[in-house]
């Protein structure tokens, strides 16, 4: 008896901590509030931006805040138009370029803080590039797929338990979790989640780049050039968090028709 109580009290959290995707409507878990994730994200993001360096090209320093703006502003008034705006509280939107060149990556925190790592910008090789990759990794922040990670993880590891006093019980725990949210999950059984938030930010992303104004038609390109640099080591889809590239490539195909409804150059 007590341990079913225990199971319906815990499906009662879970059915009560929903939120539901912008744009997809697809429900999500939602244990961790933003207005205690986002400053936590905020503080990682500054020790990343501090040990830097920051690259000193201006040119493509200036690219990354131009496109980053222009998607901010357009998820904005989205958000806005749609009686959304709420959901973007707390955030403080920043956009950085790390200068790396063996890193070919970008990453969003939770709150808008945005990095790019000059790696990535050959792949990327123009404006509408760097906008397919600001897109997807805005959708990410959008959606709130780190705290719905961390609300899966924290259900799995800690039976429910608040962020809160997670953080105050073991605030080690609580920067991994954040950790490993906004990165690769750790464990296969976290995979199928962390490969529906890949491809939902390609979706959310295709159009996010089409409301700033970027020709969303270019982003399967993109993922063409990603495979070209794979060389074929792209490790099988069922052990990825990410969709294969074959995958990627045919849904933006599918997802182009609408992204151009939302597409003003």
């Amino acid at each position: 008896m007590i341990r079913t109580t225990s199971l319906l009290s815990l499906l009662a959290i879970a059915l009560y901590a929903c939120a539901t995707v912008a744009v997809s409507g697809r429900k999500q878990l939602n244990l961790v509030p933003n207005s205690e994730l986002i400053p936590m994200a905020q503080q990682q993001y500054a020790e990343v931006i501090a040990k830097g360096p920051l690259s000193t090209n201006r040119e493509q320093t200036d690219m990354i805040k131009r496109v980053g703006g222009r998607i901010q502003r357009a998820v904005e008034k989205y958000m806005a138009d749609n009686g959304r705006a709420a959901e973007l509280d707390g955030f403080a939107w920043e956009f950085n370029l790390i200068q790396d060149d063996q890193t070919v990556n970008a990453w969003c925190m939770p709150g808008g803080k945005v990095a790019f790592y000059t790696g990535i910008l050959p792949i990327c090789k123009d404006e509408t590039g760097v906008a397919i990759v600001m897109g997807h990794e805005v959708a990410h922040a959008v959606a709130n797929h780190g705290r719905e990670r961390m609300s899966q993880q924290m259900a799995a590891q800690f039976g429910m338990n608040t962020f809160a006093v997670l953080m105050g019980q073991n605030p080690t725990g609580g920067e991994q979790l954040l950790m490993q949210a906004i990165g690769a999950g750790t464990n296969l059984g976290m995979l199928k989640f962390s490969r529906a938030h890949e491809s939902e930010a390609d979706y959310l992303g295709v159009i996010f780049m089409a409301m700033g104004g970027y020709d969303p038609r270019q982003a399967p390109a993109f993922w063409e050039r990603m495979a070209a640099l794979s060389g074929g080591q792209q490790p099988p889809e069922f052990l990825s968090t990410h969709p294969s590239h074959d995958t990627r490539i045919k849904d933006l195909q599918g997802w182009i028709p609408q992204a151009m409804t939302y597409y003003k150059p």
